[in-house]
């Protein structure tokens, strides 16, 4: 283990933390301005951080200990997601512990337990977000593992790193695979994030809402954990998609100026995924709760074509 690979290692830790509310931010401040409202400022998701860290936590008088526990076990789960993902360099010691398949399982862990917390009150909102979320996770997680296996058969392997040095070195070519997978990638992000049309992260209309509506008992600290992992969960979903469909620019193993250049280039391509998110929400409507196991089966359908497409043009 080379001391240039824990620099990354420590880098990419240190990145998500630090941008995961900044693109959050980004993302609301170009949403407002497409809707001609007044736009957040940039810096607001560190404000609103800093204000629920220094509040008192208020618990419901039924809250078990996985009550208390849950905040910290999703915001690990984001955080060790987005450590393993390459964002800046290939170069990273926690990749060989775990490829594409163990990433989803983080994300399937933490919905897991947030769904249990949601439950655990015994509100009827939470209940009802719970069992969405897990509608949700039980449409888009295969969805997303066919995204990976598609991107996987190119380069023969599950380990992302791999994935990203064999799509970032190979001659510059249009894969009609991927280009399919990209669509099933980007209806399973909207999704995964609570994002429009299938959920909406600023509303708090019970008949609508999923993700909020999950998070309706916790305050304080345990409430900027969650937050923080929201946001960490969509800085992870959007390396995902740059490390699949957009891998220039990553550094390589022994290289540290092209680690110093992997900085700016990320933060680039995380701007313009940024406002492409934020058209994409503004030109969607938001669609009836019925309507999500279509829109999710269509991108399962998506991922399965562009798998069938690599065998059938026999990529690799």
């Amino acid at each position: 283990m080379s001391w240039l690979g824990l620099l990354s290692q420590l880098m990419a830790i240190v990145m998500a933390l630090v941008m995961a509310p900044l693109l959050s931010g980004w993302v609301n401040q170009w949403r407002a301005r497409l809707q001609n409202k007044s736009a957040p400022g940039l810096l607001q998701p560190y404000r609103v951080l800093h204000k629920l860290f220094n509040k008192e936590s208020v618990l419901a008088e039924h809250a078990s200990a996985l009550f208390r526990m849950v905040p910290y076990i999703v915001f690990g789960c984001m955080l060790l997601a987005s450590a393993i993902i390459p964002t800046l360099s290939t170069d990273l010691p926690l990749s060989p512990a775990a490829d594409a398949i163990a990433l989803v399982g983080l994300f399937a862990l933490a919905r897991v337990f947030i769904s249990l917390a949601a439950m655990d009150v015994g509100t009827a909102f939470g209940s009802l977000g719970a069992r969405r979320e897990m509608l949700v996770g039980f449409l888009a997680e295969p969805a997303l593992l066919m995204v990976l296996f598609c991107a996987s058969m190119i380069s023969r392997s599950t380990s992302l790193t791999t994935i990203v040095e064999t799509l970032a070195h190979r001659e510059l070519a249009i894969y009609p695979s991927l280009l399919v997978a990209g669509v099933a990638f980007a209806m399973v992000s909207l999704a995964e994030n609570a994002r429009v049309p299938v959920d909406n992260p600023d509303t708090h209309l019970e008949l609508t809402m999923i993700h909020e509506a999950m998070i309706l008992e916790y305050s304080g600290r345990h409430l900027a954990l969650l937050e923080w992992a929201a946001s960490l969960k969509l800085f992870a979903y959007s390396c995902i998609g740059l490390a699949l469909f957009f891998p220039w620019g990553v550094a390589e193993a022994n290289a540290p100026l092209a680690l110093l250049l992997a900085l700016p280039v990320l933060i680039i391509k995380l701007a313009i995924g940024g406002v492409f998110l934020a058209l994409i929400e503004t030109l969607s409507a938001k669609m009836r709760i019925f309507r999500v196991p279509e829109f999710l089966g269509t991108a399962f359908l998506l991922a399965v074509i562009g798998l069938l497409v690599n065998i059938l043009l026999g990529v690799g």
